[in-house]
């Protein structure tokens, strides 16, 4: 590891990871899904998705990575030559989630900047729900072309940020995580002090904790707790490979696993009591929507102004949730682009802060495309492809090649190398890697399938179908196709003396 950067320490690593594995999903998702199935219900199946799928997956990546000391491209290239082409597919797929989501890290910082306002509309539900719309002048439909000045300030703001946290790789990042991390915990307590007392505030927080045991027999309730759990905790994205590179040989992966699994589901729980116990406050509480753009820019900008009769207060905690949005996106967005960084230096032998230079332009560029005026319905449909398509197959494919053409039992060992209090048994980890993981997505992307093809028609979200076609699965194609793109490019540079590093597992 003499050329490879390292994580500081145990608790840099830990809080990389989770800062990486707790984003905005946690923050407005999270309470949605929660919102939608009953509360206390959702919690449950999410907590038994999390041991049965989430914890497994996570150690895999990162004792794989840990092993290879590579990113995604070239650890499942060592898992066997006939799978690179998965992680190309998740490091491809990354790149094309950085695009958007740091549209979305710019709209955080918009809002933020903007929060003032919320001073002048006490009470005005009508204009605080359409502050969002009014600031990126969009149209929610595939038409119109304009960048509105202030949105492109923020996105070059945002991948400022992005570039600044991850310059130097692992050496950086363990720098910035020790802020980012906690500081959205902070954030979060603040307004969860604030929401709790605010009468009506228990009618949010019962309706979150306590199950509503109809609601079991729901089958969205268990798609939409694995599907959370699944893109939550940065796995399948080329992140937690890049992460895992850089752990020591003496990390206790079992328990780190854990720690950032938990954590990560412990800020989701915390992000649930202040959306509920605010909602239930404000009187809101059936305003609580799925869709996170809804509700952090719609919905809830009009608890926000209903909060109290004083508008200089309204507008403080106003910044404040914004703010803590941030903290939750920037750790997410730059650990995307380092796990991209990772496996395309590691794969060519370049330069990592060259690559990571050479990312952030490109993505940035092609981001722009997001925040025109038709950038939310680009962005719409892009996520939903990359998410509920590409995403899932990826996971399927990882599960398959390391469960089903290695040897399982040495990735376990990887896992429990150093480990003291807990040793992850080898009947839970192999029955998730082999047979609950890939069935559970394959039955996600199945469902998904159903919902888009015979309920909807093959159509989603109500676009024009060309361009479903085009930002969806054209998009999804290329994913996929990437590795052999890549391997006819790889063939054409070893004809000019490229040669490829021999990975091998060395018991």
């Amino acid at each position: 590891m003499e050329k490879r950067g390292m994580w500081g320490s145990r608790l840099t690593f830990i809080l990389a990871a989770v800062g990486s594995a707790v984003g905005l999903g946690n923050a407005w998702r999270f309470p949605g899904l929660a919102a939608k199935h009953g509360g206390g219900t959702f919690l449950v199946v999410y907590l038994l998705a999390m041991l049965v799928m989430g914890i497994p997956l996570l150690m895999m990546e990162i004792s794989v990575s840990r092993k290879f000391r590579r990113g995604a491209i070239e650890s499942m290239r060592g898992i066997g030559k006939k799978w690179e082409f998965v992680g190309w597919a998740a490091t491809s797929n990354a790149f094309v989630i950085v695009c958007y989501y740091s549209v979305v890290f710019a709209w955080v910082i918009l809002m933020f900047v903007n929060s003032w306002q919320f001073a002048g509309m006490t009470g005005n539900n009508e204009a605080a729900a359409g502050l969002f719309s009014q600031l990126t002048q969009t149209t929610g439909a595939v038409e119109g072309y304009n960048i509105p000045g202030i949105v492109l300030v923020c996105l070059l703001v945002a991948w400022g940020l992005i570039f600044y946290c991850i310059r130097n790789g692992a050496k950086s990042v363990g720098k910035v995580v020790k802020f980012t991390v906690f500081a959205p915990v902070i954030l979060l307590l603040i307004m969860a002090v604030k929401g709790c007392t605010m009468p009506g505030a228990m009618d949010g927080i019962k309706m979150l904790f306590v199950p509503d045991p109809s609601a079991f027999s729901d089958p969205t309730l268990w798609v939409d707790a694995i599907g959370q759990v699944f893109y939550s905790l940065s796995i399948m994205m080329a992140i937690m490979f890049a992460y895992g590179s850089y752990v020591g040989d003496d990390a206790d992966i079992a328990a780190d696993a854990m720690i950032i699994a938990f954590s990560d589901m412990a800020v989701s729980v915390l992000s649930g009591i202040v959306m509920f116990s605010t909602m239930g406050g404000t009187g809101m509480l059936g305003d609580i929507t799925a869709s996170g753009i809804g509700t952090a820019f719609f919905v809830y900008p009009t608890a926000i102004v209903n909060l109290t009769g004083s508008g200089v207060f309204n507008a403080i905690f106003g910044a404040i949730f914004y703010l803590m949005l941030i903290t939750l996106a920037i750790d997410s967005a730059f650990s995307i682009v380092e796990g991209i960084s990772a496996s395309v230096s590691d794969k060519f032998h370049l330069k990592p802060k060259t690559v990571t230079i050479a990312i952030c332009a490109i993505s940035g560029l092609i981001s722009i495309v997001f925040v025109t005026q038709a950038g939310l319905a680009w962005l719409d449909i892009v996520d939903n492809w990359a998410n509920s398509v590409n995403l899932i197959l990826i996971g399927v494919l990882e599960c398959i090649a390391i469960g089903w053409t290695f040897n399982l039992r040495k990735v376990l060992d990887e896992v429990n190398r150093n480990a003291k209090r807990f040793k992850m048994p080898f009947v839970w980890f192999a029955a998730s890697i082999k047979f609950a993981s890939p069935v559970l997505l394959v039955a996600l992307f199945t469902w998904n399938m159903i919902s888009l093809f015979g309920i909807n028609g093959g159509s989603y979200g109500g676009y024009p179908i060309w361009a479903q076609v085009i930002a969806g699965w054209v998009v999804s194609a290329l994913v996929f196709a990437s590795g052999f793109i890549a391997k006819a490019v790889i063939a054409a540079k070893k004809k000019k003396g490229f040669v490829e590093d021999e990975i091998v597992w060395k018991d």
